[in-house]
């Protein structure tokens, strides 16, 4: 499963993909508005850190605005996704941007069946929010199973990125689910490595190294 990360601060992308685990980025005006930067600078920066798709969220509802705003951002690297909403509007523009050969990622997915209509209209990448799911009282990992299942019956190629992360049981439950992407924030990013047995194991493995005297030597 490839690993994006969702923020849209440009010195926290670049400070995880030293890591060589970034497989890509999501970034939404709401993100941009908390690093106090210009979003479209952002992008810019984000895109010549990273390789991957980098999706970029566009601001107009109706579709004649998405695809303008959706054109413009792909100018600005050529691994931009543009991101647009599960609307009616959202999936024409979508269809018109993928007929351009554009990525274009759909996001507030929260039915198989809009995750259906997403790969029909060519969509890249379907964004289930599992998180939100979750906190109505629904089963959002379910929703992540029901997607794969139809994807796989009609052989769609859209990628299910799963959003909304909360947690590292989030992030295990996509890989289950057989999510092809999920996009999670830098603080589950960097507790994904976390158990306590790793850190207990490593202890006493340097522990035995120094009461047995044992050292590398330099060539």
């Amino acid at each position: 499963m490839k690993l994006f990360i969702d923020t849209a601060d440009p010195k926290e992308i670049a400070k995880l993909a030293e890591t060589g685990l970034v497989d890509g980025v999501t970034t939404n005006p709401s993100l941009a508005a908390k690093t106090g930067l210009d979003y479209v600078e952002s992008l810019q920066e984000i895109c010549r850190t990273v390789k991957g798709p980098v999706s970029a969220e566009v601001l107009a509802t109706e579709t004649a605005g998405m695809i303008s705003e959706g054109r413009r951002f792909a100018k600005i690297a050529k691994n931009i996704a543009i991101k647009v909403p599960l609307t009616w509007d959202g999936l024409k523009a979508c269809r018109a941007l993928a007929d351009d050969g554009l990525m274009v990622n759909v996001t507030l997915c929260f039915s198989p069946v809009q995750a259906m209509m997403a790969a029909k209209a060519g969509a890249t990448f379907i964004s289930p929010f599992i998180g939100r799911l979750d906190d109505a009282g629904q089963d959002g990992m379910e929703l992540i199973h029901e997607i794969r299942t139809i994807y796989d019956n009609y052989d769609f190629k859209t990628q299910i990125l799963a959003a909304s992360v909360r947690g590292i049981p989030h992030v295990r439950g996509a890989a289950l689910a057989g999510a092809d992407v999920a996009t999670i924030p830098p603080d589950v990013f960097k507790s994904l490595l976390n158990h306590p047995l790793t850190d207990k194991g490593l202890a006493v493995f340097l522990a035995d190294a120094r009461k047995a005297g044992v050292r590398i030597r330099e060539e």
